[in-house]
């Protein structure tokens, strides 16, 4: 068993590459793939190899009561002192009516449809920024390698999601309850999923000739981006895709039984990047296979709101994983990650989103945030 040392396979370089609109996919090679593990490596944690996990200090918010401590975790009611009221509930996308799904890939086509904010140059439209923003701080919140680690990963992707959903509210006045996606379920056969067909996100073809294909259906066929892969701008290309089913096979329950087995947050934290988040990535191929653009294609929010709705899981079966943290808050030298670890959002959404400490978007029922999920 070989222990990781590279997160981002082969990705283009910053390089600029030539300005003309793309109507075929780029060779696969230029995406590279997110660096993952097997589900067997998972298993016998070949990930924490090297690592020092375990010796890095907790912080948590003031001790429970002992009457907290025995609260039952196994239901949303409010476990935790503090719990919000009336949280928002997403709805995974089959609990989803055909209604809200259509207002969903509307509302995500509203974004492509606006101009940039003029503060992520150089994003092309609104729903780029959000790429943009990805692409900027990817170096910073992803793992380099398994024996280089940064903890933020889950946390910066939690606020990201819940960035992305404030702005089609407020901007293109989506007003229906959430979603979220149950990948596990399709693991193996993403492209018969409920998701990609011709309606709403787009089909999910296999590679055409060592290259990702264009998608031309759903809501967003057609799509030209600006940005990636990698760290490259002003680079026009489709969205496009290239699934591999033998790889979305590796994100279903086997996947989420090994991580939920893990009982600290940074062992947790590493089978989730390097598993089923890696796989999930790898498994849709094409942009989604590159790390660093990969919210060029929308279903990357779909697939990242499953990532966070294993977290939110995970944390409900202890009530302490809502109330400390551990590990590391970069991946050069494991500086440690506190509650008071600051997260960054670049005022994406306005002043909804203020740079935030880590005990500000640890539990999604208190602090900034307030929501759950259906199940």
């Amino acid at each position: 068993m070989k222990v990781t040392s590279a997160l981002f396979v082969s990705a283009v370089s910053a390089a600029t590459l030539p300005a003309t609109q793309q109507t075929q996919g780029l060779p696969l090679a230029q995406f590279g793939q997110v660096h993952s593990i097997s589900i067997e490596d998972a298993i016998a944690k070949v990930d924490l190899i090297g690592t020092n996990f375990t010796n890095l200090p907790i912080s948590s918010k003031p001790k429970f009561s002992a009457a907290e401590e025995k609260v039952s975790t196994a239901s949303f009611a409010a476990a935790d002192t503090g719990d919000c009221a009336n949280p928002n509930i997403r709805f995974e996308w089959d609990n989803y009516s055909a209604s809200d799904k259509q207002a969903f890939v509307d509302a995500i086509q509203c974004l492509i449809n606006k101009p940039a904010s003029g503060k992520f140059s150089p994003s092309r439209n609104r729903y780029e920024d959000f790429v943009r923003l990805h692409q900027t701080y990817a170096p910073n919140i992803h793992s380099k390698s398994t024996t280089q680690q940064t903890h933020k990963f889950l946390l910066w992707h939690r606020y990201y999601v819940w960035a992305f959903e404030q702005v089609l509210r407020d901007e293109c006045g989506f007003n229906r309850a959430f979603t979220w996606w149950d990948e596990k379920k399709w693991a193996g056969r993403f492209s018969q999923s409920t998701l990609f067909t011709p309606q709403y996100f787009g089909s999910l073809p296999g590679a055409t000739n060592g290259a990702a294909t264009c998608i031309n259906n759903g809501r967003f066929a057609g799509m030209q981006l600006s940005l990636g892969p990698g760290m490259t701008t002003n680079n026009p290309h489709c969205l496009q895709r290239a699934v591999n089913e033998g790889v979305t096979a590796q994100t279903g329950q086997s996947s989420w039984d090994t991580c939920m087995q893990r009982t600290s947050y940074p062992d947790f934290h590493s089978c989730v990047e390097f598993t089923f988040h890696a796989q999930g990535h790898n498994g849709v191929g094409g942009i989604m296979a590159d790390a660093i653009a990969s919210p060029g294609d929308p279903s990357f929010f779909m697939h990242h709101l499953y990532v966070d709705y294993a977290f939110r899981k995970w944390q409900i079966d202890d009530v302490r994983r809502r109330t400390t943290i551990s590990g590391c808050a970069d991946n050069n030298n494991c500086a440690p990650l506190t509650l008071d670890t600051m997260v960054y959002m670049g005022q994406i959404c306005g002043a909804k989103c203020p740079d935030l400490r880590v005990r500000d978007i640890l539990n999604t029922l208190q602090g900034h945030l307030c929501y759950r999920y259906d199940y």
